[in-house]
């Protein structure tokens, strides 16, 4: 018999750490202290990357390399999920810690009309070393553009000297406003048609059927039916999960954070009743980490609703982002939720198969629940019997731009842009008058005001190369110009690709350096747009290609004056 020739091999030691770096040992306490009792479990990983950033102000190698041994993961699942998302600053042993305060201006479209480059040329200069000054993508405020966030502090209508005196008071928690509490709710009475549900007063069958008939679609941007998308759910084996978007990040939209910063229990109480017509064992919650009001709110009013429930609730998780639009994007959501990189699921199976990990998941937009109550008691005829020139329901629009009262206004569906700028949102600023408007924010392209009169719905739009999306309208006047409004759409883009396909991640990239050109190469720019349309993986690289396209389509006098 031959003997085995490893048996004289001398034996390996076990490893008592995980292969790679030396673990810090004041590093490791640090994180053991800060996650306590918390789970290690791997869709917690985002939520522990937040706390020790939360904590230390940054996240250094020695921690990450903590939490990845305390977690029991290897050192790069850690990294690649901490460098994908843009609110966690990674500081490796070579680097400086960053300043001890940040501010973030948002640069998008709303906020560049109304001057953030005036703010991000001053306040470096202004405000120190001390203070880190950087651009940010859409914080979801343009009502009140500009915005500069310090620390958690989102001020709107920001100058140089506001920013400059928050910072030196060190005003950097968020400021949560008024709003509905939970008793107050409860006393005009709140959660009852849930309790009709529950109890079988109003039977699931029933209250899906209304739900059907009343024609709500999804108020994310997709616009899917919510009642077709229930019932799809609910036929699916347990147990089902729900997955709540309250990311939005789309530049221009901010309808779900002024509904929610004002009356949070509308929504939940929607949220609940799903749960219960579809039978959901767990709800996630993901909100993005713009909205720190907000979620101090959500953890507010969640405590309360658990102390003292109307009914029997299922688990409820409130779940924070780290700034990343992607996530938008109803699968890269799920992947975040499960504490990996924002990458879109490439499908089929539909989420509605295989969402959260791996079960049956109802995937809704936090304005679509909201409505779900008022539908449900007034019936589905007083949605529908709302709307012009032809289509039913109401619409909530998020109006910014050149108007005199930018906000959310809830308007007829089919209402037009110039009904809507006169009616609700005070006309057009003193000097301004209407040249172009974005109908659906950065991704639903751009429209000159000679198709101003043109119905705003879903579907409508769709021959002119646009989409409503989530009825972001962002308005336009004859100051600015359609090219500049491009360019600022495709940088957010190209900053915001997820970097998963290649269509996508270079064709967002290469389009942005070539609009930047003095004369556009539109044959060029046209093959890169219908690339990007036909091979990208999911929605942000096949509608970025819009604002191309419509400026090519619908301002030829501006490419000509500039190839004057």
């Amino acid at each position: 018999m031959t003997s085995d020739p490893r048996s004289t091999l001398p034996r390996r030691k076990a490893r008592r750490t995980l292969k790679g770096r030396t673990v810090d040992a004041q590093a490791l306490r640090d994180v053991q202290t800060l996650l306590g009792e918390e789970p290690r479990r791997r869709d917690l990983l985002i939520e522990h990357l937040h706390r020790i950033q939360d904590a230390f102000g940054c996240l250094s190698a020695a921690h990450l390399t903590a939490l990845a041994l305390e977690m029991r993961l290897a050192t790069a699942e850690v990294y690649e999920v901490a460098t994908f998302y843009h609110h966690f600053d990674i500081v490796k042993e070579s680097d400086r810690a960053p300043a001890t305060l940040t501010v973030r201006v948002c640069d998008s479209l709303s906020c560049s009309l109304a001057g953030a480059a005036r703010l991000l040329a001053e306040l470096p200069s202004r405000l120190g070393n001390e203070v880190r000054v950087i651009p940010a993508p859409c914080v979801g405020r343009c009502e009140q553009a500009p915005v500069a966030v310090v620390g958690r502090n989102a001020i709107g209508r920001a100058t140089p000297d506001g920013v400059s005196e928050a910072a030196r008071a060190r005003a950097t928690e968020a400021v949560v406003p008024d709003y509905v509490e939970y008793a107050t709710y409860r006393e005009a009475g709140g959660y009852r048609t849930w309790q009709d549900v529950l109890a079988g007063r109003l039977p699931a069958e029933q209250a899906l059927v209304t739900l059907e008939h009343s024609g709500l679609r999804g108020l994310g941007g997709a616009g899917f039916p919510a009642g077709r998308k229930w019932r799809i759910v609910r036929a699916e084996p347990a147990p089902r999960l729900m997955a709540v978007n309250i990311d939005e990040g789309e530049p221009g939209t901010f309808k779900d954070r002024w509904y929610l910063e004002r009356d949070p229990h509308r929504f939940l109480e929607g949220m609940l009743i799903a749960a219960t017509v579809i039978g959901i064992a767990e709800i996630y919650i993901y909100l993005r980490d713009e909205y720190a009001h907000c979620r101090a709110i959500l953890t507010q009013e969640l405590a309360r609703l658990q102390a003292d429930p109307p009914g029997p609730l299922p688990s409820i998780a409130l779940r924070r982002g780290a700034g990343a639009y992607i996530c938008g994007e109803e699968s890269a959501m799920i992947e975040s939720l499960e504490g990996k990189r924002g990458v879109p699921r490439l499908r089929p199976p539909y989420v509605a198969q295989v969402g959260l990990f791996g079960k049956p998941t109802l995937e809704q937009n936090f304005e679509t629940l909201y409505w779900v109550r008022d539908i449900l008691e007034k019936g589905s005829d007083w949605f529908t019997g709302q709307g012009r020139h032809g289509r039913q329901g109401l619409r909530s629009f998020s109006v910014s731009g050149r108007v005199n009262r930018p906000g959310v206004y809830l308007a007829p569906a089919g209402i037009t842009v110039r009904e809507l700028i006169a009616e609700y949102a005070g006309g057009m600023q003193p000097g301004h008058e209407l040249y172009a408007y974005l109908p659906g924010g950065a991704s639903g392209g751009l429209l000159p005001a000679a198709l101003g009169d043109l119905p705003l719905d879903f579907d409508t739009l769709n021959e002119y190369g646009c989409f409503i999306g989530s009825a972001a309208v962002i308005v336009l006047s004859q100051q600015d110009t359609a090219l500049d409004a491009a360019r600022n759409t495709m940088r957010f883009f190209a900053e915001e690709s997820c970097g998963q396909c290649t269509p996508c991640r270079v064709g967002t990239a290469k389009a942005a350096t070539l609009m930047e050109a003095p004369h556009w190469d539109t044959a060029l720019l046209e093959e890169l747009a219908q690339a990007m349309a036909d091979a990208s993986i999911c929605g942000l690289g096949q509608a970025a290609p819009n604002c191309i396209r419509c400026v090519i389509q619908y301002f030829p006098d501006e490419l000509h004056r500039h190839r004057a």
